[in-house]
């Protein structure tokens, strides 16, 4: 969510946005407003396990989704939750949750679902923030804030959970400060480079990061041509051989879908600028494992054109031309936030209506639709910036990590 203050002005038959100030850094497109202040602690929701069964899991109406556990903000040393990662240590297989709070990252051992054990929190850098992003590179995580003043970009080694015996409160092993706040951060795992976006440097844009050496990240250059709300950078395989074996990165940039040639982190290419019909706020996006397809997430349609929760999609087999292909409608009026590709599937939290699990055949032929889902937040599913921020469905298990701005950490099981 990008780091705005809006006022929120209802007539009887519309609803505008209008902007009234923003924080660190801006870009184009209208923005969401921050999320809503922390509320009250909620009182006895399930903590599981509940299998889900007649579409319940204890509290949480669900379809095809068990909660194995649910850890609660409070049990994590927090009081508002928002990003998510996942951490697999390569020598024992044990699986990790890496959660965002307004006060600081938390680490859960999550190798048994049903029995997780919280290890400790990494305290912010700076102050509070409601905007925190967590990605990871071989064993380190790395850790961004906005609106967190001067926080740059923690450096972590995951390596200091293993054979804890109590929760601990952390350094980070290192800080980079050539940047103050980012919005978010995305990593190129194949080659080692990381992206920090909406920061104070490089125009909002791409801030390029090596991190081939893991505690001595050096910057590496700078894509500037628009401010980037989010970006998915990649090691391009797909099917537009002008393009085969670059590094090619996806940006999310407020009003529009950007293409970005980083191969050359010194002198990045703009490969192309999309928009599509009743675009809000180009929140972020994911390509299909072949890269052919791309599934993009607007977070205020919903709020601006009363739109059910909706998806894009594009065709990007050429990434010089990407061809908008359908729009995807749920049956709910949640606002999507972000998205993330397994195989065939599409993992989507959407804030109050929780996790969606999309299937897709053929997507040239629009075949798009529901499988299964599980409502984090059981309070309604209005338009509205509370519930599941993120989800992280890679775990070699199967097990699917998402985390909830008010209701903590969920631990999940599809069969």
């Amino acid at each position: 969510m990008l780091r705005c203050k809006s006022v929120f002005i209802v007539a009887t038959v519309s609803l505008f946005v209008a902007l009234v100030g923003c924080g660190e850094n801006s870009f184009h497109g209208t923005s969401p407003p921050p999320p809503p202040p922390p509320p009250p602690p909620p009182g006895g929701l399930s903590t599981g396990p509940e299998a889900c069964a007649g579409g319940r899991a204890g509290d949480f109406s669900c379809s095809g989704i068990s909660l194995r556990k649910r850890v609660s903000l409070e049990d994590m040393g927090g009081t508002t939750g928002n990003d998510i990662w996942g951490w697999v240590d390569p020598l024992s297989g044990n699986e990790y949750a890496l959660m965002g709070m307004t006060n600081g990252t938390a680490f859960v051992d999550v190798t048994d679902p049903e029995n997780p054990v919280f290890l400790g929190t990494l305290p912010t850098q700076t102050v509070a923030a409601s905007w925190r992003d967590i990605k990871v590179y071989q064993d380190y995580a790395y850790i961004v804030a906005d609106g967190a003043g001067a926080h740059g970009m923690q450096v972590f080694d995951l390596t200091r959970l293993l054979g804890l015996t109590a929760p601990q409160t952390f350094a980070a092993d290192v800080v980079y400060g050539d940047f103050a706040n980012a919005h978010n951060i995305a990593i190129n795992e194949v080659t080692g480079f990381a992206y920090a976006v909406g920061t104070n440097d490089c125009g909002g844009g791409l801030h390029i990061i090596n991190i081939t050496a893991p505690v001595n990240p050096m910057k590496a250059g700078c894509h500037m041509d628009f401010g980037v709300h989010d970006t998915q950078c990649v090691s391009y395989i797909g099917p537009d051989t002008d393009h085969v074996g670059k590094e090619i990165c996806v940006n999310s940039a407020g009003d529009r879908l950007e293409i970005v040639d980083v191969t050359n982190e010194g002198a990045t290419i703009s490969l192309s600028s999309s928009t599509y019909a009743q675009l809000a706020f180009v929140h972020q996006a994911w390509l299909t494992e072949d890269h052919r397809f791309l599934f993009v997430g607007d977070e205020i349609d919903e709020l601006n054109f009363g739109v059910p929760t909706r998806t894009h999609v594009f065709d990007v087999s050429d990434l010089d031309a990407p061809v908008f292909v359908f729009a995807y409608d749920a049956a709910t009026t949640s606002i999507d936030h972000n998205l993330y590709v397994v195989g065939n599937r599409v993992f989507q939290a959407n804030y109050t209506s929780g996790l969606h699990v999309l299937e897709f055949g053929n997507l040239a032929n629009s075949e798009l639709a529901e499988v299964a889902f599980f409502d984090t937040f059981p309070d309604g599913e209005a338009a509205e910036f509370d519930g599941a921020w993120s989800v992280y469905p890679y775990l070699p298990s199967g097990t699917i990590l998402v985390s909830d701005i008010s209701n903590g950490l969920f631990i999940l099981s599809m069969p």
